[in-house]
């Protein structure tokens, strides 16, 4: 396994600040890579660092909306019907379609499971993550970490994987990182 050091970066320019300040620390390229991370949620919207297929949460939800869409129409016919002296027979079609509608809408809300909502210590935020490997960087882990803080990394992690081809070829965005750093972070050997 490799140990890699990876930093956050909110903004790309300081990402490629901190590319430029350790290749100047002789970090060559093939110990180096970038990604993109997407925000959680995004479902995979963009190329790299995807995310989850769908939400654990809105499993039930389709269940939901059929069950409060025959409960609103049906009080949406009674409520149509009621209104048919003064609207006419476009009272009971209105009811209907205002009722199922509401009744959808309202049904799969209250099917969806409740999560809490995760802290950066759950999930990985939306950045550009510049990875290190840490073996072979012929520079100490301190040093990479003290580039990536002056930086302005969010986060700096440490992780073990594996590194083919100049990249971390496991890296996993929903793998929650081992902070050892940066703003958000504890500090190395803390």
């Amino acid at each position: 396994m490799t140990t890699i050091i990876a930093g956050g970066f909110a903004m790309l320019a300081d990402a490629e600040a901190a590319c430029a300040r350790l290749l100047e620390l002789g970090v060559s390229r093939d110990h180096m890579c970038k990604y993109h991370v997407n925000p959680a949620g995004e479902h995979n919207a963009l190329p790299a660092g995807g995310d989850r297929d769908a939400s654990p949460g809105a499993k039930h939800a389709d269940r939901g909306a059929i069950k409060g869409a025959a409960i609103g129409a049906a009080v949406g016919l009674a409520a149509g019907a009621a209104a048919t002296p003064m609207l006419g027979p476009a009272g009971i079609a209105a009811g209907v379609g205002i009722g199922a509608y509401t009744g959808s809408l309202l049904g799969s809300l209250k099917s969806i499971d409740r999560e809490p909502q995760p802290g950066h210590d759950i999930v990985r935020p939306a950045e550009t993550l510049v990875a290190v490997n840490a073996n072979d960087a012929c520079c100490t882990e301190s040093d990479i970490v003290r580039v990536f803080e002056e930086c302005g990394a969010t986060q700096v992690e440490r992780a073990f994987g594996t590194w083919t081809d100049g990249e971390w070829a496991d890296f996993d965005p929903l793998v929650p990182p081992h902070l050892i750093g940066g703003r958000e972070g504890p500090r190395l050997g803390a």
